[in-house]
């Protein structure tokens, strides 16, 4: 039985309807991925769904008591405090008081002693609404997504500050969780944690993401906004490309067929009525609605038609660096780096927020001087940078008026191009492109920063986060642009599929400033860091963040006397492998069980014992890892 129903939902906010009549029914335990063009609505859906915003027409019904948290596709600017103040204020008037109390108690601990009697009152006020129940919610919260409870959050990175909204989102326990661009701005190990962290998580989701990778392996149904309506694709990313393509080829072979009949139908009122028979006057009205219909249609918006201009060739080689370390006030940023970057080169740059990636591009296009080693950077270098933040566009002006600055015309490959014309392959009608920049969508400004980028030539393309937003069809043609590029390429991106699909070479961050140089994209990385890195056993905050918890087995101090491995620890480390392996197989299938979209649809219970073994497993194995490390480490 649904939870949530949408019916003949109907919403107006230009000149065509954004829903058309929309109808949407969601099951308990579902994970729905929304997808569509930019400015199709994707947003709009989830803020009616979360009662942010009314529909012009239509009936919403939700289920008895359900509850709705969403976490909005930006981190709102005015959230301030600890992360327990910001999780609390998920829970309302009963978050306050918990908020308060926990405070006074912080207070009082450090020594100010003059908040006692107010402790005491929050402690009755707090007894008397039951909220130790609450303050209990809070804390598990924090707990089971990794949270330091005191640690403010305008001093977070923007992976953990989401952490926090997430948080905030889900200590309500809600039914239905609505994520908006969740990934945006996180790095790839913040984005494998939220899988992991969702794929667990056993209430139902609503989520809008451009990331493939992520969608694929989350989403167990696929939605559609297309031209006002909703189309629905039971199963993964993969089906869903696979479906939509074949419903595409049908659509296309009715309307054809149609507009043939409709030209027929033309000809024929034009050659004159031959008599006022009724059979004619029924072909008359025949036709009539015929024009209704075609009038009514809604073509399929075409693909956007981007071009790089490209400069002169640069000199073969872009850069050269040979140990080459830099520090910034005296604290070292990135270390003896050693690569080659040749002309056409198209190269991968990941890393966790805050490693120095922007200071590596910036480095190697010669904009800072390096602490030590040799640098050497090409010749004849035309550079254009895609900011991630947008910073180049004034969102008060319009989008004509961001990519011409003051002019009409622009030069394109040495033809002259009025700036609507140019605009129109990336997407903007007339009308659109006459509106301010704050009234566009993300995906759109995105879409604006490449047209505006891409007005001057270029034989060096930076591109800092340019997936953000996009929808499927514009990424897809983005990476066909960078890849049929001559010039070279330096993406930071958290995309994997797209790093895939285009990069040739990675630059990876590997800890202590240090970037190392691998051919191939990120899963090329991936496979060569999982074959030739030993296993690590997870300790502290980590193995808490894996499910874990057990204590691990104590390795051997360096200079300590070596001890010989008895009879009984020679067994127990020839056994260990083949434990390991059997634990992360059945911890394998048990993921792919809960990955099933029927799985939630079970009894409580058996979705709670299927999970506690799930923790169970992550506790085994990391007193495997330590302990094989253990072992090895006396008996080698």
């Amino acid at each position: 039985m649904p939870i949530l129903t949408l019916h003949d939902i109907r919403l107006a906010l230009g000149l065509a309807p954004l829903f058309d009549g929309i109808d949407l029914s969601v099951e308990r335990g579902e994970r729905v991925c929304i997808v569509g063009r930019n400015g199709a609505g994707k947003s709009t859906l989830l803020r009616i769904i979360a009662g942010e915003t009314v529909p012009d027409d239509g009936e919403i019904i939700r289920s008895d008591g359900l509850r709705i948290a969403m976490l909005a596709q930006d981190v709102p600017i005015d959230v301030a405090g600890t992360v327990f103040q910001v999780v609390a204020a998920g829970l309302g008037a009963a978050g306050a008081l918990v908020e308060r109390y926990h405070r006074l108690a912080h207070a009082l601990a450090d020594g100010e002693t003059d908040c006692f009697d107010a402790l005491e009152r929050c402690q009755q006020e707090l007894e008397a609404a039951g909220g130790w129940e609450v303050n209990q919610r809070v804390e598990t919260t924090l707990s089971r997504l990794g949270l330091d409870a005191d640690a403010r959050i305008d001093e977070l990175s923007g992976g953990l500050r989401r952490r926090v909204l997430l948080g905030r989102a889900l200590v309500n326990d809600p039914d239905i969780l609505l994520l908006d661009e969740p990934t945006n701005h996180l790095d790839i190990d913040a984005i494998t944690w939220l899988e992991d962290f969702l794929l667990g998580w056993n209430g139902t989701l609503l989520f809008i993401t451009h990331d493939r990778a992520f969608l694929q392996r989350l989403a167990t149904r696929i939605v559609e906004i297309d031209r006002g309506r909703i189309a629905d694709f039971p199963g993964d990313y993969a089906t869903y490309i696979e479906r939509k393509a074949a419903m595409l080829a049908d659509e296309a072979t009715r309307n054809a067929l149609f507009d043939k009949r409709l030209a027929q139908e033309e000809v024929w009122i034009r050659r004159g009525i031959e008599a006022r028979r009724t059979r004619n006057e029924g072909r008359v009205r025949a036709l009539k609605s015929m024009r209704e219909d075609r009038a009514a249609r809604r073509d399929l918006t075409g693909r956007a038609r981007i071009q790089v201009q490209t400069a002169d060739r640069s000199g073969k080689i872009v850069a050269e660096a040979e140990g080459v370390s830099f520090s910034w006030n005296g604290e070292p940023v990135i270390r003896d780096l050693t690569a080659t970057i040749l002309r056409g080169d198209k190269v991968g740059i990941v890393g966790p927020n805050g490693a120095g990636k922007t200071t590596l591009i910036r480095l190697l296009l010669g904009e800072l001087q390096p602490t030590s080693g040799t640098l050497k950077t090409g010749t004849n270098l035309e550079v254009a940078y895609f900011d991630q933040y947008r910073a180049a566009l004034d969102p008060e002006k319009t989008v004509q008026e961001n990519v011409g600055q003051g002019r009409d015309m622009l030069d394109i490959n040495g033809q002259p191009r009025h700036v609507l014309s140019w605009l129109q392959d990336f997407l903007f009608t007339p009308e659109r492109a006459r509106q301010p920049v704050k009234a566009l969508s993300g995906g759109e400004r995105n879409r604006l920063l490449l047209a505006r980028l891409f007005t001057r030539p270029a034989n060096v393309l930076v591109l800092d986060e340019p997936t953000n937003d996009l929808d499927a069809d514009t990424l897809d043609l983005l990476e066909e642009l960078l890849t049929n590029f001559t010039g070279t390429v330096l993406l930071v991106s958290h995309d994997r599929a797209f790093l895939d699909n285009v990069v040739t070479s990675t630059l990876a961050f590997e800890g202590d400033g240090r970037f190392e140089e691998y051919v191939g994209g990120y899963r090329d990385w991936l496979k060569y860091r999982e074959a030739n890195m030993e296993p690590l056993a997870p300790t502290g905050k980590g193995a808490g963040m894996r499910g874990g918890g057990a204590p691990s087995t104590p390795i051997p101090a360096l200079g300590a006397k070596p001890k010989k491995l008895s009879y009984k620890d020679q067994r127990e480390l020839e056994a260990l492998p083949g434990r390991i392996e059997a634990l992360e197989a059945e911890l394998e299938q048990l993921h792919a069980t809960m990955a099933d979209p029927d799985f939630y649809k079970r009894d409580k219970d058996a979705i709670a014992e299927l999970q506690n073994r799930i923790a169970a497993i992550n506790a085994e194995l990391a007193t495997a890892y330590a302990r094989w490390e253990a072992l090895d480490a006396l008996g080698g």
